[in-house]
């Protein structure tokens, strides 16, 4: 008994039958594909070679794309890998003298000093040296190289300092106090 498949012409009509790219006529390279498809799939045991040597002879004597997808659309590697991706009409290619330049990395010791300067109210201060030793090498390493993250360092440096000053403060405080009450 024979079923009636859609590469054999016959079946129910295909979503991809008559619309954008199918009718469009199929290159050369497109054929291919389609036959490269055709083998992996005889490869896997999916096609018997009689169904092969059918489907092959078909896709080299197709004019359209959409009679190339109709051979494979049962196939794992199916109508996807044939379709060719038509851009839309007017569509040009942006030189790349005209894209955008790419953005520069940005160091991590600075956004290491950001980190350590915002984690000095949990920490009571203790990240404050390590922002300040962190945001004087991050803002050495900016200035050398390309890399971006200035904002994040100094940010980091003055949260550093306030803590740190913040602790010379409260260590002067309890030597005073401690003198003046001996």
């Amino acid at each position: 008994m024979s079923y009636p498949t859609p590469w054999q012409g016959q079946g129910p009509q295909q979503p991809w039958q008559g619309h954008n790219g199918a009718s469009m006529l199929a290159a050369t390279a497109d054929r291919e594909r389609a036959v490269d498809v055709l083998r992996a799939g005889f490869a896997e045991g999916r096609l018997r070679e009689d169904e092969l040597e059918k489907r092959v002879a078909r896709a080299y004597d197709a004019r359209t794309i959409g009679e190339l997808m109709l051979l494979v659309a049962d196939l794992p590697q199916g109508p996807q890998t044939t379709v060719v991706q038509v851009p839309p009409p007017g569509f040009r290619p942006v030189p790349p003298t005209f894209l955008p330049a790419p953005l520069p990395p940005t160091n991590g010791k600075a956004v290491g000093a950001l980190v350590c300067g915002l984690l000095i109210v949990p920490t009571l201060g203790l990240t404050g040296i390590p922002a300040v030793i962190l945001g004087h090498t991050a803002r050495a390493e900016i200035q050398r190289t390309d890399q971006v993250g200035d904002g994040l360092a100094l940010t980091g440096l003055v949260f550093g300092w306030l803590a740190v000053s913040a602790w010379t403060l409260f260590l002067l405080l309890v030597i005073v106090a401690g003198v003046s009450s001996a």
